[in-house]
């Protein structure tokens, strides 16, 4: 029988809010347009769940689109490249991100059966913290207050390694690692929870691998919706998910199972 579950700690964009994980997809194209570089909504979804600052990076690294940079600039990124795309990116994303900032159907509803069995709710992010300043208060607002919060550049350094995990077991008081459920629409999320041993939930539907908005999915006929539901969960097993659902309302099952077995 898995241990009694003490706190679940979870992502944010695609997994409590923005469905299909759209404001860092439309931050990152609009970032390399307004350097001349046109890139897809694939490549900027690729490295997504890391800190926005390693994402950016990541990005340069990517054959074509350091093709393109050297082409624009006459040499390859360096870090004070990254850097000052970074500072680019962050008051548009601190711009971008309250406007996507809907809680998931099924978010608050699992937030209270959370509260209604006694289970702590921690949560981190790859977007920094002055970004979250904003969402913050937006999701409080409609019900979602977890109890603590860790953003991408709190630390020396964020997923998929396991120190932001470590901060919410400290903030949390929780141990040890398996009674402890990380949620994640991201590989790189789900790779921070193997990081520390606990229980990993890969979330496929809502998140960053399908990338739709809920309108622009429910207008998909049914086989191309679970084709695509399919492929992401996929990707979240290969990275090890222990378990992987279409969204955030379904949790509460899944731990009632888990609690059972």
């Amino acid at each position: 029988m898995t241990k009694k579950i003490q706190a679940v700690v979870f992502d944010w964009a695609g997994t409590m809010i923005d469905f299909g994980s759209l404001a860092p997809t439309v931050v990152f194209t609009e970032l390399f347009s307004g350097q001349g570089m046109a890139v897809t909504h694939e490549e900027a979804r690729e490295p997504m769940g890391v800190p926005k600052r390693d994402h950016i990076a990541a990005m340069l690294t990517m054959p074509r689109i350091a093709a393109a940079f050297e082409k624009r600039f006459g040499h390859a990124a360096t870090d004070d490249d990254i850097n000052r795309l970074y500072e680019i990116f962050t008051p548009l994303n601190e711009a971008v991100a309250a406007d996507y900032a809907t809680l998931i159907p099924g978010a608050s509803q699992t937030v209270s059966y959370l509260r209604a069995n006694n289970i702590k709710i921690g949560s981190t992010t790859g977007y920094g913290r002055s970004v979250m300043d904003k969402v913050l208060p937006l999701a409080s607002a409609a019900g979602y207050s977890p109890d603590n919060l860790v953003c991408g550049d709190d630390l020396a350094e964020g997923r998929p390694g396991p120190l932001m995990m470590y901060r919410c077991f400290a903030d949390l008081a929780v141990y040890p690692p398996e009674t402890v459920i990380k949620v994640d629409d991201t590989t790189p999320g789900i790779a921070e929870g193997r990081a520390v041993g606990s229980i990993t939930v890969g979330i496929s539907l809502t998140g960053n691998y399908v990338g739709l908005s809920e309108a622009d999915l429910a207008a998909l006929p049914e086989v191309k919706r679970r084709r695509l539901n399919d492929e992401a969960a996929k990707k979240l097993r290969d990275a090890g998910a222990d378990h992987v659902i279409d969204s955030v309302a379904a949790l509460p099952a899944l731990i009632d199972t888990l609690q059972q077995d």
